[in-house]
């Protein structure tokens, strides 16, 4: 009872070990968080298409839910890059899809409509305990992605830096052909006061550590706008904030809605999880702490159904405010609530603060974001990496850049998924022979590796992987290409085995089958006791019992060798199997 209890509540875990000093920990901490994601917050909402408010409301509301119900003591969740850009996106494409009164349903009712159904099917798959789902999601797959939602999100802030509108459906290539069809109305004060937003913040993150290089660049950025007053010159500025607590109002339950929502809402929920679990898990690695995988996705779905109903878009894990939220000393997750407060504080008593931000300052500060979230040196690693890893990051990225985001992810998983699927059905067929150390013990090993000498008779290999439908195929082709090469004695190491399905014991009986009718012998050696285990009254084991399944290689070789004649061993140089009667008899082998 007590466990389930936790489950619901587990705030209640922790809530015991809070005491003075963890307070003042918190508290610190608290500070940090707030003055790190008063930028940001008001940056994201603009990349996502909303007022600036809306970025504080999330990070108000999810800071403080997703901290209290979910499992990881020094995450922050509120709004991120990519999950803006993404849900952007989403309610972009839908809006020529809606078949009801537009004025009922508007650009931000779609929005936090979105984010109730995200929170709804986050909730659903931490009930389910589907937190191993995000195991089947690759890194890179996630890298991908996130480099080119980077990519999008700068092409998108483009019209911002230069002073213009453009229309666009969310894919790189809108933006580009939106900014040159009106490259002929740059404004150039709103071009270099955004450039030099951009060297500013690059020059406080390298020089400046003491001051967050977002917050000190738009300070600098809005300073030089009112010198060389930019407004007069044209120069956008950003709308006053509300000056109120995140108000409550009431998603969308019409059907309609709802259907076309709902693809996207998946996407973002996933995408929303892969980021939580993460930059959980990556905290986790430093603090030493267990992360619960479920209790993550409850926290993540309570802070986003909430959220859609107290004027919230989309959240997840924020790795740069978790980080400082770690590195500040937080204790608990109530740091997560202090800087809720304190940007509570905010919005209520300094909501005219953001009327002196100009747009191009918040251009440029979001492409700081995004060359941050691009990871220039990831990427060329990556491209380092093998292949399967490679064509999934590659692939992921281009149709991240190249189709709308929510389906990207999709495509990016079935690549990944497929490289997989591929990789497991080509089990590795590795020619082996033994090698004899000084001290006169036979060790197998690699043929190609350690350029050894074959039995002319007999033919090694080891199979590393498991033999199942999508296997059988290429392991039958590997032994049948021996049997063509004239070697009908065949040994097979087979303590790379994890498992053999049905389609895999039929294709291995046929092959015993045929390489005994040609008078040849084919044995196994080192199979697993958990794949023995699973084949107990199988036709495959009566026939691995009937003396051709040994415990150890050696075992295997000893047998096999007795089935070597003197003719076929007559013009044998090889020297491998050193305690071959023939070979001892003509005393050819000094092994």
């Amino acid at each position: 009872m007590l466990t389930f209890i936790y489950s619901l509540l587990p705030f209640l875990r922790w809530s015991k070990d809070v005491n003075q000093e963890t307070l003042k920990a918190d508290v610190m901490a608290g500070i940090t968080g707030a003055i790190l994601v008063l930028p940001q917050g008001v940056a994201y909402a603009l990349i996502a298409g909303l007022p600036p408010e809306f970025g504080l409301y999330t990070a108000i509301v999810s800071a403080t839910f997703a901290s209290f119900f979910g499992s990881s003591m020094h995450m922050i969740s509120g709004p991120t890059a990519a999950l803006s850009i993404v849900a952007a996106t989403v309610i972009t494409s839908v809006t020529a899809d809606i078949s009801v009164d537009n004025s009922a349903v508007d650009y931000i009712t779609l929005m936090i409509t979105l984010t109730f159904m995200v929170g709804v099917i986050q909730l659903a798959l931490g009930f389910l305990n589907f937190g191993v789902l995000v195991n089947f999601i690759s890194h890179s797959v996630v890298q991908g992605f996130t480099s080119g939602a980077a990519v999008i999100i700068a092409a998108s802030q483009m019209k911002n830096l230069l002073g213009f509108q453009v229309e666009s459906n969310g894919t790189l290539m809108s933006y580009i052909m939106g900014v040159l069809d009106n490259i002929k109305e740059t404004n150039i004060t709103a071009l270099s006061i955004g450039l030099v937003t951009v060297a500013i913040a690059f020059m406080f993150k390298r020089y400046v550590k003491r001051v967050p290089y977002l917050l000190g660049a738009m300070v600098l950025g809005a300073l030089l706008c009112f010198l060389i007053d930019g407004a007069v010159k044209g120069v956008f500025l950003l709308d006053e904030l509300s000056g109120t607590l995140p108000p409550f109002r009431l998603p969308s339950f019409d059907s309609d809605v709802l259907s076309v929502l709902l693809s996207g809402a998946f996407a973002v929920a996933l995408l929303g999880l892969i980021e939580a679990a993460s930059i959980a898990r990556s905290i986790a690695m430093r603090s030493k702490q267990q992360i619960e995988g479920n209790q993550e996705f409850i926290g993540q779905g309570v802070s986003n159904v909430i959220g859609g109903f107290l004027s919230c878009y989309p959240s997840s894990g924020s790795f740069t405010r978790s980080g400082g939220n770690y590195d500040a000393g937080a204790k608990t997750p109530l740091a997560s609530l202090f800087s809720a407060l304190l940007v509570i504080l905010f919005v209520l008593f300094i909501p005219s603060i953001t009327r002196f931000i100009p747009v191009p300052v918040m251009a440029g500060s979001i492409i700081v974001i995004t060359w941050n979230l691009f990871d220039v040196k990831g990427f060329i690693e990556t491209l380092k990496s093998e292949k399967a890893e490679v064509i999934t990051f590659l692939g992921t990225f281009v149709c991240t850049l190249c189709i709308q985001l929510e389906f990207a992810i999709y495509v990016g998983v079935l690549i990944s998924i497929g490289c997989y699927l591929h990789k497991t059905s080509r089990p590795k067929v590795t020619l082996v022979a033994p090698l004899v150390s000084d001290e006169g013990k036979r060790r197998i090993r690699n043929v190609a590796r350690y350029a050894l000498q074959e039995c002319p008779e007999v033919k090694m290999i080891r199979v590393d992987g498991s033999i199942f439908f999508g296997s059988s195929e290429h392991l039958q082709k590997s032994l049948q290409g021996l049997g063509d090469k004239g070697h009908d004695k065949v040994i097979v190491i087979s303590k790379g085995i994890n498992f053999i399905d049905a389609t895999g014991q039929h294709m291995l009986i046929n092959e015993i089958e045929r390489i005994e009718k040609k008078g040849g012998r084919i044995i196994f050696s080192s199979l697993k006791g958990n794949v023995c285990d699973d084949l107990e009254k199988t036709e495959l084991k009566n026939q691995l019992d009937d003396d051709r399944l040994f415990d150890t290689t050696s075992q295997a070789i000893s047998d096999m060798i007795q089935h070597i004649s003197a003719e076929s061993c007559t013009a044998c140089t090889s020297r491998v199997f050193h305690d071959c009667p023939v070979i001892k008899k003509r005393q050819r082998c000094t092994l």
